[in-house]
């Protein structure tokens, strides 16, 4: 419980590429009806938002940095014995926004999930460098060459733990909001394809089980929208608003606000 009696809130935030726009329209709707965050916990596209959220960056500062993120941004081709494309350009642009930060550094406790590419397993990164951290968190294998921190090869969270609502709890939160970005969708004109495609994003939805475990879940609709397209940041970010929104009335009711 925080000092004045009220449990505390975390905020788990889902891996989703591009779709992770969502998560800011999220905040904004929550922020808006005066729900305090205690903590965050993120994922992939998941922990750049936690990371630039918790380094201090406005609602508004947010919206302006997803309209700007494209792919040259942060990614570039790489040799590829372990991947096609680097996101090293990821770690200066980020720290363009919000300045050269270790985790433990910011004024929001933040957790970051990732996954030891050798043994499978989730890391929880809660210290060290905040954008080297991102960068491993969405470094998707086989595409994205993993990150070395502290003797481990990292690589995307997702593939452990895509909504980090455990990680939250871990930080300290009584009352967890997760927010996914990868509710399946099946599209029949890919035929066989379609349904090996649906069943991908199933298997990453409920990786590490947080899609079950968070006390309120908020799933924006758009299954239907593309995980590559930045140029739709604001489409995104309205779907997340919208999304939360609705589930005001609960959040407020389980925190008695």
């Amino acid at each position: 419980m925080t000092e004045n009696g009220r449990k505390r809130v975390g905020l788990a935030l889902g891996g989703g590429v591009a779709r992770g726009a969502a998560h800011i329209g999220v905040l904004s709707a929550l922020e808006e009806a005066g729900i305090p965050i205690d903590c965050v916990s993120g994922t992939s596209a998941g922990s750049i938002i936690g990371a630039v959220y918790c380094a201090g960056l406005d609602v508004a500062q947010m919206r302006v940095l997803a309209s700007q993120i494209n792919w040259r941004h942060i990614a570039s081709p790489a040799w590829p014995d372990r991947g096609l494309v680097s996101f090293a350009r990821m770690e200066p642009w980020i720290e363009g926004f919000i300045g050269e930060l270790d985790i433990d550094d910011l004024a929001i406790p933040l957790a970051i999930a990732a996954t030891d590419i050798h043994t499978g397993e989730r890391v929880v990164l809660r210290q060290g460098r905040l954008v080297t951290a991102v960068r491993a968190s969405s470094s998707v294998p086989g595409i994205v060459t993993p990150v070395e921190i502290d003797g481990r090869l990292l690589c995307d969270g997702g593939i452990s733990d895509n909504l980090p609502v455990a990680a939250a709890r871990e930080l300290g939160a009584e009352y967890i909001i997760g927010v996914d970005l990868f509710a399946p969708e099946y599209d029949g004109r890919w035929g066989p394809l379609g349904m090996g495609f649906s069943a991908v994003e199933t298997l990453i939805r409920h990786a590490g089980g947080g899609v079950a475990d968070a006390d309120c879940l908020i799933v924006p609709a758009i299954d239907d929208h593309s995980f590559l397209s930045f140029s739709k940041s604001k489409t995104f970010i309205a779907l997340g608003e919208a999304a939360a929104r609705q589930k005001l009335p609960q959040i407020l009711a389980d925190l008695n606000l």
